[in-house]
C-alpha cells in the first residue's frame, strides 16, 4: 500500500491513462476523486475504480471542465469538504486539438486547445496548491506527451502546449522546492486511446502522411499499455520519490524505478529537463 492514507485527485479520469491512473492509484491504498467532463462515462470509469479499491479507499466522481475556474474552483471545495486534505494531483485531461496547417485551422479551435492542455493545467495547480501545502508531502503530477520534445506538424496546438506544460511544471518545481512538494511531468508513451482514433479518423491529409503512418503501425503493434504509465504516477506519488522534482520522465525509456539510487545526481543536475542544445555538443567546431 504506497499511496494508503493518501488523496489524489486526476482530471481526464474517464478513460484512458486518467482511468489507468486512478485505478492504479487506490490499489495502493488511496483515496481519489476523479473529474471529466462527461458525466456518463465518468461513472462508469468510477463504478470500475470503486470496485478495484483497497479497504478503507473513497472514490468519488465530479463533472468538471480544467478550463473552467469556477469547475476547478468547486472541485477544490469538494476535495476539502469530503476528505479535508489534498495529498496528489494529477493534471491529466487533455485534447490534441485541431489537425491541420496553422494557416487553415479553427482559431477558436486552436485556443480552446490551449486554454485545456495548459491553462487548464496551470489553473488546477494554482486552485489546488493551498491544500496541497497542508499535506506531508504533496506531489503533482502533470501529463506531457511526445509534442513536448520534438516538433510535431499539423498539431501544433498540442505540441506547444504539451511542450509548454513541462516549461511550467519545471519553474513551478523551483518556486515549490523549499515547500515539501514535488511537481514532474510523465511521458506517458504512445497510448493507443480515443486521441489514436480522432489522428486515424482525420487522415493523412489533415494530420501528415508520416503522422499517420506512424499512428497506423502503433495501433497495429498495440501501442504502450496505460498501466505503464499509470504505475510511473504511483511511483511519484509515493515517498519512494521524495525530494525528485522538475522533471520530464518517460514511462517507457527512463529508469525510473531506480531513480532512488541517483538521487542527488537527480537533485542537482538538469538531467530529464527541457533544454537548448548548442553547436558543440553535436561536434560542431563553431558557435
Amino acid at each position: 500500500m504506497k499511496l494508503a492514507d493518501k488523496v489524489a485527485l486526476v482530471t481526464g479520469a474517464s478513460q484512458g491513462l486518467g482511468y489507468a491512473i486512478a485505478h492504479g492509484f487506490v490499489q495502493e491504498g488511496a483515496s481519489v476523486l476523479l473529474c471529466a467532463r462527461t458525466a456518463d462515462e465518468l461513472e462508469g470509469a468510477a463504478q470500475r475504480v470503486r470496485a478495484a479499491a483497497a479497504p478503507g479507499a473513497q472514490v468519488l466522481a465530479e463533472c468538471a471542465d480544467v478550463s473552467s475556474e469556477a469547475d476547478v474552483g468547486r472541485l477544490a471545495e469538494i476535495t476539502e469538504k469530503q476528505f479535508g486534505k489534498l495529498d496528489i494531483l494529477v493534471s491529466n485531461a487533455g485534447v490534441y486539438g485541431p489537425k491541420g496547417g496553422i494557416e487553415e485551422v479553427s482559431w477558436s479551435a486552436w485556443s480552446q486547445a490551449i486554454s485545456i492542455n495548459l491553462l487548464g493545467t496551470v489553473l488546477c495547480c494554482r486552485v489546488f496548491l493551498p491544500l496541497l501545502r497542508q499535506a506531508a508531502r504533496g506531489k503533482i503530477v502533470l501529463i506531457s506527451g511526445g509534442g513536448a520534445t520534438k516538433p510535431l506538424p499539423f498539431l501544433s496546438a498540442y505540441a506547444a502546449s504539451k511542450a509548454a506544460v513541462v516549461r511550467f511544471g519545471e519553474t513551478l518545481a523551483e518556486e515549490l522546492r523549499e515547500s515539501g512538494i514535488d511537481v514532474n511531468s510523465i511521458a506517458p508513451g504512445a497510448l493507443n486511446t480515443r486521441l489514436l482514433e480522432e489522428v486515424l479518423a482525420a487522415g493523412p491529409e489533415k494530420v501528415g502522411r508520416s503522422f499517420y503512418e506512424a499512428s497506423l503501425r502503433q495501433k497495429e503493434s498495440g501501442g504502450t499499455p496505460p498501466e505503464r504509465g499509470a504505475e510511473l504516477c504511483v511511483y511519484l506519488a509515493s515517498s519512494e520519490s521524495d525530494g525528485i522534482t522538475g522533471k520530464l520522465i518517460s514511462a517507457v525509456w527512463d529508469p525510473w524505478a531506480d531513480f532512488a539510487e541517483h538521487r542527488d545526481d537527480l537533485q542537482n543536475t538538469d538531467v530529464y529537463t527541457l533544454r537548448r542544445i548548442v553547436p558543440g555538443e553535436r561536434g560542431l567546431p563553431w558557435g
